[in-house]
């Protein structure tokens, strides 16, 4: 008869009536998720199901529910879930003798679903194994879990299937976090599991005798080999589970989870916890011959796919843990990478890609300077250097030509959706900002790219160079036939660029070849979209072979040409011409003029080209940088013509009166305003650009006193005059005053806060001058004073983050910068006070500007004449610091995410070397308000301890475990994190005692 928890669970008075209704409930909930036609309804029913999970009432129904005889599958599997979920999140919720019916309901139900449907069986598993990480080892009696299993298994040998998958789950759980165990109970259970491992392989071993259990035998060996055991590999050599696992590698069908063995051998082999190769000799030379046998198998057609990848699986493994051996270079460890090879050459990517680790590590090996230390004198270094380089260079050589075919544009790209071509033309554009790309295309790009850098690395840009030019040559010549194949040529070229940064800019036997290969290749937008991008990419070796002028002048022809063929080439031509400005920025100042006629059509959208508006920022950017090469005379007028096509618009909208201006949608002006903003930026002659910013100010102000409701224009605006003023500095003279004058009337109605961050640049350059203090003092006052206005609550952060963040920034610039300031003004009490109430704020910039403000207040000392003012910091931190260590400490345990964790322990820790005793018996205070049930006295000691050990200038490092643990065990589930937010209540400044 089943042990119900109905019966045992918690001992209260619960209804009959209370239980059945919830039971009912259950049911037609999941009969409206799943059978119900209208989504509403479904939503409505999911919602349901997933707040009765939280509550207490779910123990009992979702017990009497597995227990019941007529539960329906879809019932069977929600209550294993709801029933694992609770012993996971919520096992404190129940009283001690109540656990003890738990665990006899829950063996009752893994004898019950022995056989039954898998789902639910494995979430009663893993309930079991989650409540073994709760309780302790004497509860399961005198051999812990492992022995308890052991005697189940010896008394009902029928349930051994049903045993046999709590036994695979077990060693999972140690590293499953949403166990809400408290850290030491779960170091506690790994020892304890460690500990049973002999025990648990004995089992397992004896289970071997059941023929169709061999493949579930072998699932839990591979899942114990997961555990951070001391097995000797010559014990592991010889064991019966490891030798019934090579021997299903050589069965027809390889069995997956055999292959996981072997695997998990090879690691446990080479890791540094179980002693390392040189200690598990024996194993290593046990499993890698097993392996090398299979190598035929992976060319062979007559193989399933998954098996192959299953045998390839082996091998990268195999390389990824053995690549300090490998590296080397003997005539053993070449065998493995020439199996490593023909892996990387197989057709399927997803094959092909498993060895791409591996040659990433070996070329760090190979290339750094530490894989070498134990040769001792340089001589020797370098010799084995050299020597390393020699083995494997055939192996790179190889490696290159394997892999980069496969950048090759699909035959069918133009079948992919607008949004999927738009990521992988993207990816090709611009490497290095399309690493979040998930486009398996894309992916496959990035990869191969860092593969081509690996070899680059080992053999030399100059000698990869080589081998993509063959290939080159051959896509060029495929270029000229009948079928016009394009594809190959670009693909070698898209590798060349890869390399760029690896080939020498004396390189002279290939690049020029290459150069003038490229303007005999045909006009297809796609090619020439990949030649411009090469073209740039090559800019500095351009710098350096360019004495010919008319090396230049065919380079800027090619990609004047890229501009008026399509949106795409256009983009790479801009993007080269910017590339080629900035190296070679001193050759051009000739050609201005030529590129000034380039830039000026491209930004009034005269002619054919067709570059777009944000392309053409980087026009502006590659005339600015040749501008800056210039004397100062001939800067001045060119800055005033790189001017003109940008003025000339804004003037017109406003001569055309504030109405006009005031409809404007935002675009039409952001267009210029940002062009003005690159300009500002790269043309490095400041008072060139304080001429420019005074004679254009008259327009920027009527767009300010215009447009100050209007965000977008108003940050373009600012970005424009944070540059001009990061530029000029104090060259701005009287113009720094006026616009300082103007944000700061424009702020007290419209608070954008980009009239803060621009406030912040000002203070970072005239901050320390004291010819600026009168004015920046009162910009500090007005801005603050409005801003503490604004925000008197953590709803009203949360509904400004934008303006909190900049706010806060600003102050933390004002400790740095102008300290003698901020620190005795009026502003500077409330401005704590309005921290204190935004801490918590749930946006991370903003929470992250509040708590490095704090933090910079704390470490006041080391800013610019800080010491003078510690006096005057005291007088408002001493009389908060109770409140401001509990606000922290509340963040630290479940007020903010755990994310934040870093930035929040950097405060408190700031605090705590600012106050020292004060600090600890503030943070003692605080502590002491969570109650015991949840955080024992023992996680409160050594917090304070970490705490007290940094006061004492202890390495921060030392001290986040104790910080962490805290914060972890305050975290562990959703109840205990109510109640240590009502204990430490986050969102009052003050606390009230209760008498």
């Amino acid at each position: 008869m089943s042990v119900s928890v109905s019966t045992l669970f918690f001992r209260l008075d619960f209804q009959m009536e209370r239980s059945m209704e919830l039971q009912n409930a259950v049911k037609e909930a999941l009969n409206a998720l799943y059978h119900h036609p209208d989504d509403t309804v479904r939503m409505q029913a999911d919602r349901w199901l997933q707040d009765f999970q939280g509550i207490i009432d779910a123990w009992q129904v979702a017990d009497n529910l597995l227990h019941d005889a007529t539960s329906n599958l879809e019932t069977l599997i929600f209550c294993s879930q709801t029933l694992r979920s609770k012993v996971q999140r919520d096992i404190e919720e129940l009283p001690s003798e109540a656990v003890c019916a738990l665990q006899d309901s829950l063996n009752t139900l893994l004898k019950k679903f022995h056989k039954g449907p898998p789902k639910v069986r494995t979430q009663i598993s893993i309930a079991v194994a989650a409540l073994a990480v709760h309780i302790s080892a004497e509860d399961w009696g005198g051999g812990g879990i492992v022995g308890w299993l052991r005697d189940e298994m010896n008394s009902h040998p029928e349930y051994i299937p049903g045993f046999l998958e709590l036994l695979t789950v077990l060693p999972e759980e140690v590293y499953n976090y949403k166990i809400a165990a408290r850290p030491e109970r779960r170091r506690q259970f790994e020892k304890e599991l460690t500990s049973q491992m002999e025990a648990a392989l004995g089992i397992l071993t004896a289970c071997l005798q059941i023929n169709e259990l061999k493949e579930k035998v072998l699932e839990a060996f591979a899942s114990w080999l997961r555990l951070k055991h001391r097995i000797h590999g010559s014990v592991l050599a010889s064991h019966p589970l490891v030798l019934t696992a090579i021997t299903s590698l050589h069965s027809e069908i390889h069995s997956e989870a055999s292959v996981n063995v072997i695997s998990e051998l090879i690691h446990h082999s080479a890791a540094g916890s179980s002693g390392g190769a040189a200690v598990n000799m024996p194993l290593i030379q046990v499993i890698v011959p097993q392996i090398m046998n299979l190598k035929a198998q992976l060319m062979d057609s007559s193989k399933d796919e998954e098996d192959v990848k299953a045998i390839a699986r082996l091998f990268a493994d195999m390389g990824d843990s053995y690549v300090e051996l490998i590296a080397a270079g003997s005539d053993e460890s070449m065998l493995i990478v020439h199996a490593l090879l023909e892996v990387a050459s197989h057709p399927e990517y997803d094959i092909a890609s498993m060895t791409f680790n591996f040659w990433h590590n070996l070329q760090l090996i190979l290339t750094k300077r530490d894989s070498y230390i134990a040769f001792g004198n340089e001589a020797s270094v370098e010799a084995e250097r050299n020597r390393r380089l020699q083995v494997f260079r055939s192996a790179y050589e190889s490696l290159v030509s394997l892999v980069s075919f496969r950048v090759q544009y699909p035959q069918d790209y133009q079948d992919l959706s607008f949004e999927d071509l738009k990521e992988f033309k993207q990816t090709r554009y611009d490497l290095a900002s399309s690493t979040s790309s998930t486009l398996m295309e894309s992916l496959m790009l990035l990869a191969v790219a860092d593969v081509l850098i690996d070899a680059a690395s080992v053999l030399g840009g100059d000698a990869t160079l080589k081998i993509l030019y063959t290939e080159l040559v051959e896509g060029v010549a495929l270029c000229r036939n009948e079928h016009s194949e394009w594809r190959p040529a670009e693909a070698a070229l898209f590798c060349i660029r890869v390399i760029s940064n690896y080939v020498s800019v004396n390189e002279a036997e290939v690049m020029p070849q290459i150069m003038s290969l490229l303007p005999k290749l045909p006009q297809q937008p796609q090619l020439l979209q990949t030649v411009c991008l090469t073209i740039g990419a090559y800019s500095k070796w351009l710098d350096t072979v360019s004495s010919d002028p008319s090396i230049l002048a065919s380079v800027l022809g090619m990609l004047t040409s890229g501009m008026a063929v399509s949106k795409d080439s256009a983009a790479a031509a801009a993007l080269a011409l910017r590339h080629i400005c900035d190296d070679c920025r001193k050759k051009l100042c000739g050609y201005l003029d030529g590129l000034y006629n380039v830039y000026r059509t491209a930004v009034n959208g005269e002619g054919s080209l067709k570059v777009s508006a944000e392309d053409s920022l980087h026009l502006v950017e590659a005339l600015s940088m040749v501008i800056t090469e210039l004397p100062q005379d001939d800067a001045t007028k060119a800055l005033e013509m790189l001017c003109l096509p940008v003025v000339t618009p804004l003037q017109e909208v406003i001569n055309q009166g504030p109405e006009v201006l005031h409809k404007k949608h935002p675009r039409d002006l952001t267009i210029h305003i940002d062009r003005f903003a690159y300009i500002f930026r790269h043309v490095n002659h400041p008072e060139a650009v304080a001429d420019a910013i005074q004679r254009l100010w008259p327009i920027f102000k009527a767009i300010f006193d215009i447009r100050a409701w209007d965000m977008r224009t108003m940050e373009s605006l600012c970005r424009a005059c944070k540059y001009a003023v990061r530029t000029s500095k104090r060259y701005m003279g009287i113009t720094i005053g006026a616009i300082l004058e103007e944000i700061q009337g424009l702020y007290q109605q419209h608070q954008q806060p980009c009239f803060l961050y621009l406030s912040s640049e000002v203070i970072k350059i005239f901050g320390s001058d004291p010819s600026c203090a009168s004015y920046l003092q009162n910009l500090i006052e007005a801005l603050f004073k409005r801003t503490t206005c604004l925000l008197t609550s953590i709803e009203e952060f949360t509904s400004k983050p934008d303006v909190a963040d900049d706010c806060f920034l600003l102050a933390s610039r004002c400790i740095r910068y102008c300290s003698p300031l901020f620190i005795p003004s009026s502003v500077f009490p409330s401005l704590v006070d309005c921290a204190m109430i935004g801490i918590t704020v749930q946006h991370r910039e903003a929470s992250n500007s509040i708590l490095t403000f704090l933090s910079d207040i704390f470490d006041l000392a080391k800013s610019c004449k800080g010491e003078e003012y510690l006096s005057l910091r005291d007088t408002v931190i001493i009389p908060r610091g109770a409140s401001i260590t509990r606000i922290l400490i509340a963040s630290l345990t479940g007020a903010l995410p755990s994310s934040r964790l870093e930035t929040v322990t950097h405060a408190l820790l700031a605090l705590t070397r600012a106050y020292h005793v004060q600090a600890l018996e503030w943070a003692k205070e605080s502590v002491s308000l969570i109650p015991l049930t949840a955080v024992a006295e023992v996680e409160r000691t050594r917090f304070l301890q970490a705490l007290s050990d940094a006061a004492l200038g202890a390495d921060v490092n030392a001290l986040m475990a104790p910080i962490e643990e805290l914060s972890d065990v305050c975290r562990r589930n959703r109840t205990v994190q109510e109640i240590v937010k009502g204990a430490l209540k986050p969102h009052e400044l003050k606390l009230v005692p209760v008498l």
